[in-house]
C-alpha cells in the first residue's frame, strides 16, 4: 500500500475481516512499508473475497487517513473433483423404444469456480454390464449428461434380452473434458420396462374335469403361458366364462401366485339334471396388449365337466309339515300322511320311514306308506309344547347303496280343551281373633288353559262343610276373591273349604282347603300357637296380603 503524503512516523494498520475478525490473523501489514503478506493457505471454495481496510495512525494510535477499502479475491485452483450427489441413479426405458429416446439424466457438482474450466464438466460411458447385445446400447450428451437409446428398437426387446437391467458406469472431467482435469464417477441402473407384446396363451385347446353332484369349490386349474414380465399387468390373466354357464354355476378366479385360472363349482350341480357341462373360456391380461398385438386362438379353451351320481338323501315335502289338532284326541288317530321323494329318479330305489326325534313319545309312522298316527294322548300343556306347538323329526332313508337319509319336520298346532280345573293362591291366612277388619285373604286364581277355558273365575265357599253365618266370599274382579269374617273367632285353626270354577264348557270345578289360623294379637304381640297350627306373624300376614292385592 503506499500513501506518498504519509507524515513521518506514520504507520499503515489493516483492519477487516481475515484480520481482526474471524476468521483472525489470515493477512497482516507491515506498518512502514505497507506491505501486506498471506499467513496461510487460502481456499476459495470457503471464501473466495476479502474485504479489508487500510489507514494510517500516528505514534498514539490515531487515525490519520483512512479506512480505504481494499479488496483480496483469492484465484481458483482446480482442486476439487467432480461428484454426483443424487445417487442412487436408476431409469426406465419401455422396451421397443426408438433409438434416441431419453433415459434419463445425469448430473455431477464441482465446487471450483462456475466461471473457470475448473468446474467445465464432460460426460461419457465408460463401462457398460452386461455388453449384449451390443457393447453401445446407450449414450450420453457430454454436455447435458442426458442417457439416451442408440440401439434400433428390434435390440430393445425384454423378452430377447439376456438380462433386462444395465449397469452404467458414468464419468464427469472437469477441465472441458481435457486430460488435466479430475474425474468423478457414479453407477447408473437402467430397467427395461415391458409392455404387454404378447398375448396370454392357453397351454392345451381343452381341459377335463369331474365333480360329484351337490359338491362345490375348485375342480381344475387352466394353464396358460405369457412371455411378459411376470412383475407386472402385462403377464397376470384375467379368465372369464364366455359360454356354457347359464346357471351361474360355475366361476372361475386367477391364481395369483401361478397365473393359473382356478374353475370352480359354487352352485351344485345335479347329475338327474345334466351329467356333462362344456364351457368355453377366454383369457386376458390385466394391461391392454399394445396395438399391433391381439388375441387370438390360443387365448380361449374348452373345458369338458362330468358330473358324477351320487346318491341323494330323499327329501320331504313340504317341509316342515303343519297340521292343527284338538288336545287330548283318541289314541291311534292319524295326523298326516308325510311324503318324500328320492332325487336319484335314474336308480327306482325304494324309501323307508322312521321317527328321529318323538320327546314326548307321543307319535307312531307306518315304515313303508308315512301315515303318522298318536301313540298317548297329546296335551297342550306338556312341557314339551312350546307355545301350543308341539315338534316332531322324521327320518326318509332310501334303499341305496349306502343308504341315504333325509330329515323332515312335523308341526302340530294343539287347540286348547279344557281338561284342567283352575286353582287358588295361597292356601294359608292369618287373622286376629280382635281384629276390627274382618277381611282374611285376597285370592287368586289360575288356569293352565287358554281363553275361555280360564277366567272369569267363580269363588264359593263350599257351604255343607261350615256353618252360614261366619265366613263370607265377595267377587273383586274376573281372577280374584276376598274371604272374610262375619263375626270374630277363638283362637284356632280353621280349614275353609274354597269352590273355584272355570269358564270352560262344560266348565271344570276344584275345591281346596284354605287354613286360616285365628290367632292372639295383643300389645303387637302376634301369639298364632295352637294344635297343628302354623307360625305365622303379624308382619307375614300383611305382606301376604300385599302380594295378593298385588295380582290384581
Amino acid at each position: 500500500v503506499v500513501d506518498s503524503d504519509r507524515p513521518e512516523r506514520s504507520k499503515f494498520r489493516l483492519t477487516g475481516k481475515g484480520v481482526d475478525q474471524e476468521p483472525k490473523g489470515i493477512f497482516r501489514i507491515n506498518e512502514n512499508t505497507g506491505s501486506v503478506s498471506v499467513t496461510r493457505t487460502l481456499d476459495r471454495e470457503v471464501i473466495a473475497v476479502y474485504q479489508l481496510f487500510v489507514e494510517t495512525t500516528d505514534v498514539n494510535g490515531k487515525t490519520l487517513e483512512g479506512p480505504v477499502p481494499l479488496e483480496v479475491i483469492v484465484i481458483d485452483q482446480n482442486d476439487n473433483r467432480p461428484i454426483f450427489r443424487e445417487g442412487p441413479y436408476i431409469g426406465h426405458v419401455m422396451e421397443g423404444s426408438p433409438t434416441g429416446t431419453t433415459v434419463m439424466r445425469m448430473t455431477a457438482f464441482d465446487a471450483d469456480d462456475p466461471a473457470t474450466d475448473n468446474a467445465l464438466l464432460r460426460y461419457n460411458i465408460r463401462q457398460q454390464t452386461p455388453d449384449k447385445p451390443s457393447p453401445n446400447m446407450f449414450y450420453i450428451d457430454p454436455e447435458k449428461g442426458d442417457i439416451v437409446t442408440v440401439v434400433s428398437p428390434a435390440l430393445l426387446d425384454r423378452e430377447t434380452l439376456e438380462n433386462p437391467k444395465y449397469e452404467l458406469i458414468i464419468e464427469a472431467q472437469d477441465m472441458a473434458g481435457l486430460d488435466v482435469g479430475l474425474t468423478g464417477t457414479a453407477t447408473a441402473m437402467i430397467m427395461i420396462d415391458d409392455k404387454n407384446d404378447h398375448s396370454p396363451k392357453f397351454t392345451k385347446k381343452e381341459f377335463q374335469a369331474t365333480v360329484e353332484e351337490g359338491a362345490v369349490g375348485v375342480i381344475v386349474n387352466l394353464t396358460v403361458e405369457d412371455k411378459d414380465d411376470p412383475t407386472t399387468g402385462a403377464w397376470r390373466a384375467a379368465y372369464t366364462i364366455i359360454n356354457g354357464n347359464p346357471g351361474q354355476s360355475f366361476e372361475i378366479h386367477t391364481n395369483p401366485q401361478t397365473n393359473e385360472g382356478m374353475l370352480s363349482v359354487v352352485k351344485p350341480l345335479d347329475y338327474e339334471i345334466s351329467a356333462f357341462h362344456t364351457l368355453l373360456i377366454k383369457v386376458e391380461n390385466e394391461d391392454p396388449l399394445v396395438p399391433d398385438v391381439s388375441y387370438g386362438p390360443s387365448s380361449t379353451a374348452t373345458v369338458h365337466i362330468t358330473v358324477l351320481d351320487v346318491n341323494e338323501g330323499p327329501v320331504f315335502y313340504p317341509d316342515p309339515m303343519m297340521v292343527t289338532r284338538q288336545e287330548n284326541i283318541s289314541v291311534g288317530s292319524v295326523l298326516l300322511t308325510v311324503n318324500a321323494t328320492d332325487p336319484d329318479s335314474l336308480q327306482h330305489q325304494t324309501i323307508r320311514y322312521s321317527v328321529y326325534k318323538d320327546p314326548a313319545g307321543w307319535l307312531n309312522i307306518n315304515p313303508i306308506n308315512g301315515t303318522v298316527d298318536t301313540t298317548a294322548v297329546l296335551d297342550r300343556e306338556s312341557p314339551f309344547v312350546d307355545n301350543s306347538v308341539y315338534t316332531a323329526l322324521f327320518l326318509a332313508i332310501d334303499s341305496g347303496n349306502p343308504p341315504a337319509t333325509g330329515t323332515g319336520t312335523l308341526l302340530i298346532t294343539l287347540e286348547d280343551v279344557n281338561d284342567n280345573a283352575p286353582f287358588i293362591y295361597p292356601t294359608v291366612a292369618e287373622v286376629c281373633d280382635d281384629a276390627k277388619n274382618l277381611s282374611v285373604v285376597i285370592l287368586g286364581a289360575s288356569d293352565k288353559d287358554l281363553h275361555p277355558n280360564t277366567d272369569p273365575f267363580k269363588f264359593e265357599i263350599h257351604k255343607q262343610a261350615v256353618p252360614d253365618k261366619v265366613w263370607k266370599i265377595s267377587k273383586i274382579n274376573n281372577t280374584h276373591a276376598l274371604v272374610s269374617l262375619l263375626q270374630n273367632l277363638n283362637k284356632a285353626n280353621y280349614n275353609l273349604p274354597i269352590m273355584v270354577t272355570d269358564s270352560g264348557k262344560p266348565p271344570m270345578t276344584n275345591i281346596t282347603d284354605l287354613r286360616v289360623q285365628v290367632c292372639s294379637c295383643r300389645n303387637s304381640k302376634v301369639d298364632c300357637n295352637a294344635a297343628g297350627a302354623l307360625h305365622f306373624s303379624l308382619p307375614s300376614l300383611l305382606l301376604l296380603s300385599l302380594f295378593s292385592l298385588a295380582c290384581l
